[in-house]
């Protein structure tokens, strides 16, 4: 029963997305659904495209390992990026009307920055992609109890991501995320409250967590553990702001308030259903006690999944397998969507500028289709990496990268072509020195390579004042 309901629910989402697959007719339609879509739609998106495969299992197995403060990357910096941008980025990019983020940086910078930023976009996506095709072969390989191995369950659930993406674009994203919003805020809902019943109730699990000193969120208020705090807080809050997936949800809006707002309510509501899986495999303490030690050793990953098959009742596994499909599924088909939009509109657009608009639709199909193939290997070669690293990694490079010059081109004037080449050259090259060297250990990198960044288009900016600098109009869309 429990893999007929998964294979229902997948058949489903396909029939779905093909449906809506029916209103793309041009790549403005695919790339940003047209500029269609409702506030109820634009905060389903957003929060779904979230709530991934790290939400249901990396995050849980991070708090089991080190406790709240080991978060701050995610959910509390994945949260307050989607607030960030409701409140200071929506309004001001909404205006432009650009099908990529790195429309923006050709328009203020010019085309090499265009093209930088958008290998850093493209680069980055394959970890948080793998992430999600990695946990969709363990959920396989968990319903088939092993038959099917988790190799071959992420080739299963690359098809299915796959083929409501390739046809319908953000129209089909943006539409089945909305319905596994729902899916999940339902299923995780009712797994907490029966897992919580069964303990006894929310205060002994709260007190099982607290009696392990896994409830504070600041480190100790010494130099070093603050600042590595707070370099990985801001990895995914800040790494994530330059990318195409946020900004083709504030793009995809139907007017200027619901891109900002969508994402506002997104954040915020990311934050508190993110603390739902961790509740739930902290009841572990309770319904297992002799068994957590040892897993929490051997892989935390595992927790969850072994918490709802061996210790709850039949019904939970129904909901985890709904919940979890739906996290990941949203995340997967919005990342893969990402970088082929990027791609065609910001790389291969170069080479070939008379390409018609029915051409470059296609071609961001065969981008999706080759990016998801890309991934899947990236996944098999990345076995045994955890969920939480391969997410956490992959906003880095943005985040010294591409995120000051978003930032100074929005905000700042007088922020020019030479201010941009040489804060990405500067932040990347000392982000480079400190992961290479011993300086990561005394000083995190990424803050090191931020800090850089600003420097350098402040110093970029005021020696190199003739060239780029100007502000973007807005236009009809796209070139």
């Amino acid at each position: 029963m429990l893999i007929l309901f998964v294979t229902l629910y997948l058949l489903a989402s396909i029939a779905m997305g093909l449906w809506f697959a029916r209103r793309v007719h041009n790549s403005a339609d695919y790339a940003v659904a047209g500029r269609a879509l409702p506030l109820s739609i634009i905060f389903g998106t957003t929060f779904a495209t979230w709530f991934g495969s790290e939400t249901v299992i990396g995050i849980p197995a991070r708090f089991l390992e080190s406790g709240l403060h080991e978060t701050a990357e995610d959910p509390w910096g994945a949260s307050l990026c989607l607030i960030l941008v409701g409140l200071f980025f929506s309004r001001r990019l909404y205006k432009l009307s650009l099908l990529t983020i790195n429309d923006y940086y050709r328009e203020r910078y010019g085309v090499a920055v265009e093209l930088f930023c958008s290998a850093v976009s493209v680069v980055s996506y394959l970890g948080w992609v793998a992430a999600q095709i990695s946990a969709l072969g363990i959920v396989f390989s968990l319903l088939t109890e092993g038959a099917v191995s988790p190799i071959a369950g992420a080739c299963i659930g690359s098809v299915v991501v796959l083929f409501y993406t390739i046809f319908g674009g953000m129209w089909s994203v943006a539409v089945t995320d909305f319905v596994q919003m729902i899916v999940i805020v339902v299923c995780l809902t009712a797994i907490a409250w029966i897992a919580g019943n069964l303990a006894g109730g929310v205060s002994p699990v709260l007190e099982a967590a607290r009696g392990r000193e896994m409830l504070h969120l600041l480190p100790p208020l010494e130099p070093r553990p603050l600042l590595f705090f707070l370099a990985s807080g801001i990895t995914i809050m800040l790494g994530s702001i330059p990318q195409q997936d946020i900004f083709q949800r504030v793009m995809s809006a139907k007017n200027a308030d619901v891109a900002v707002i969508g994402p506002i309510l997104g954040g915020v509501a990311y934050l508190g259903f993110s603390f739902i899986p961790m509740f739930i495999v902290a009841t572990g303490f309770l319904l297992m006690p002799d068994d957590m030690g040892a897993m929490i050793e051997r892989d935390p990953q595992q927790v969850l999944p072994t918490l709802i098959m061996g210790h709850m009742p039949e019904v939970t596994k129904v909901l985890f397998f709904g919940a979890l499909l739906s996290a990941i599924m949203s995340t997967a088909s919005s990342t893969i969507l990402a970088p082929s939009t990027v791609l065609v509109q910001n790389v291969l657009k170069h080479l070939r500028p008379q390409m018609s608009d029915h051409e470059e639709l296609a071609l961001m199909r065969v981008t999706v289709f080759a990016f998801t193939l890309l991934v899947l290997g990236y996944s098999i070669a990345m076995q045994g990496t955890s969920v939480y690293e391969l997410v956490s990694n992959s906003y880095q490079v943005p985040l010294v990268g591409a995120f000051v010059p978003l930032v100074c081109g929005l905000y700042w004037k007088r922020a020019s072509n030479g201010g941009a080449v040489t804060s990405i050259l500067l932040g990347l090259g000392t982000w480079l020195l400190f992961m290479a060297t011993s300086l990561g250990q005394a000083f995190p990198q990424q803050l090191a390579g931020l800090i850089m960044a600003g420097v350098g288009m402040w110093l970029g900016s005021i020696f190199f004042t003739t060239s780029g600098g100007a502000e973007p109009r807005p236009t009809a869309g796209g070139r």
